[in-house]
């Protein structure tokens, strides 16, 4: 759709390299602590389940805390929207700081929330409360945390800074696995049930107050300041399009871009994460303890990749290294997933596994960079926030439940055809786009509201 050009603003002047690591390092810092929190529910809840649901079958227990897992799932749509908006309209740093609290809020109420025994009824309601606390925060996370490191990286590095929001989203998952590896080795089987579990709850809260103070010390992004400035200049009686309205009538391909680019990668991630260490237990028989490491090791190195592909992409652009992870994870999941499943080695496991999160960094690595680069400004962070909440909870939270019913079925290979096909589609999308690091929004004036041309607009060709 054209539209006519606003006269914008220069690019901010690029900011020294101390301020760029010192903004991006406190950034990350909130990412971290708040994926520790969200996998710490996960990995302790076989500990918890007890606690806040009445005594019976351990299994109706395990469901009960499985379902309120996926409540907080659900609420992360609703985060990227209501903190996706209030990025855009009162700035990263403040929505950040809010989102940050938000999770640091639901982890000491489930640190000290009595059991039913105690209160009876209100045990599961605080859990419940404390799940949607957390699942608003995550969910407005990744799109202010992404639209943050993106604007605050210099021109020509912004794929490698802003890969570092995945490097501490690994980082909190490997944190939360290693914390669950101390108490298990320190504390007895009857300590973790009685009392150990609420430990990590308790870090958790403490280190997101810690963090909550380190944002509030964050610069504000230039971009943001420089758009402050133009709505400023344009007075209380303009009537440009904001929020939701404008995301949905002036960027609709945008949105729909994103949510291509996300699918495909959204499904690997948690394929090759997270149902990946069930299924090496479930389908290939290896030891709970042994696939615990094997997953630490692979996860550590996948974590470590980042930086470089996100610098690769700044290179050679987003394009080609997209190509590369959705190609190559429709070629690989078939035969690799049907190999993971026979081999008893976990050496081999661990070559596999790892093999397969090397495609999948070319997703992670720039999924902050190439959404953030198709959305102007006043709309960037609900822009990227919004469709990867929705993604993540439809895609992302049905992985497992769709594996594990295809096993319990017997067709558990259809789950492999299930992700190539999810990786089509991100294929298909990348193939559609213009390549985002040539057509981006932060080049071309941050304080301009407009598209800044017509063609640029839509990145679809």
């Amino acid at each position: 759709m054209s539209q006519s050009r606003t006269p914008s603003a220069a690019p901010p002047p690029a900011p020294e390299r101390s301020r760029v690591t010192a903004n991006v390092v406190r950034g990350c810092l909130g990412n971290l602590v708040e994926w520790y929190d969200w996998f710490a529910y996960a990995t302790f809840s076989i500990y918890f389940a007890s606690v806040f649901f009445p005594e019976g079958n351990q299994t109706a227990q395990l469901l009960s805390t499985a379902v309120v897992f996926a409540v907080g799932f659900f609420m992360r749509p609703l985060g990227g929207w209501l903190l996706g908006a209030y990025a855009d309209r009162f700035g990263r740093r403040r929505a950040l700081t809010l989102s940050v609290t938000l999770m640091s809020a639901g982890s000491l109420t489930i640190a000290v929330a009595p059991g039913h025994d105690t209160i009876g009824f209100w045990a599961p309601v605080l859990l419940v409360l404390a799940r949607l606390a957390q699942g608003l925060s995550v969910g407005g996370e990744f799109g202010s945390s992404a639209s943050y490191l993106s604007e605050v990286a210099p021109a020509g590095k912004r794929g490698f800074y802003s890969s570092f929001q995945y490097v501490s989203i690994v980082m909190g998952q490997l944190a939360a696995l290693l914390v669950a590896i101390v108490l298990q080795n320190v504390l007895t089987d009857d300590q973790l049930h009685g009392w150990g579990w609420r430990i990590p709850f308790v870090v958790g809260a403490v280190a997101g107050l810690v963090v909550m103070y380190l944002r509030r010390t964050m610069e504000e992004s230039e971009h943001f300041e420089q758009e402050q400035a133009r709505k400023a200049a344009q007075g209380p009686d303009s009537r440009e399009r904001k929020g939701l309205i404008a995301l949905f009538a002036e960027y609709p391909r945008q949105l729909l871009a994103v949510f291509g680019l996300a699918i495909g990668g959204t499904v690997a991630f948690y394929t090759y994460t997270t149902y990946l260490q069930k299924y090496l237990v479930n389908t290939a028989g290896i030891p709970k303890d042994t696939v615990t490491l094997i997953g630490f090791a692979a996860l550590f190195v996948y974590m470590c990749m980042q930086p470089a592909v996100g610098a690769l992409s700044d290179r050679i652009g987003r394009r080609p290294v997209m190509f590369a992870f959705s190609g190559g994870c429709m070629i690989i999941t078939v035969p690799l997933m049907s190999l993971l499943g026979r081999t008893d080695s976990p050496w081999a496991a661990f070559l596999l596994m790892t093999f397969a999160l090397t495609f999948v960094t070319g997703y992670s690595a720039l999924a902050a960079i190439i959404k953030a680069e198709m959305f102007p400004t006043k709309v960037r962070a609900l822009g990227v926030g919004l469709p990867h909440a929705l993604v993540t909870a439809t895609f992302g939270g049905l992985t497992e439940p769709i594996a594990l019913g295809l096993k319990d079925a017997g067709h558990e290979n259809l789950f492999f055809w299930y992700v190539t096909g999810c990786a089509g589609l991100t294929f298909l999308a990348t193939l559609l786009v213009r390549e985002p690091s040539r057509a981006s929004h932060l080049e071309t004036g941050p304080a301009s509201g407009a598209s800044p041309e017509p063609a640029r607009a839509v990145p679809l060709s």
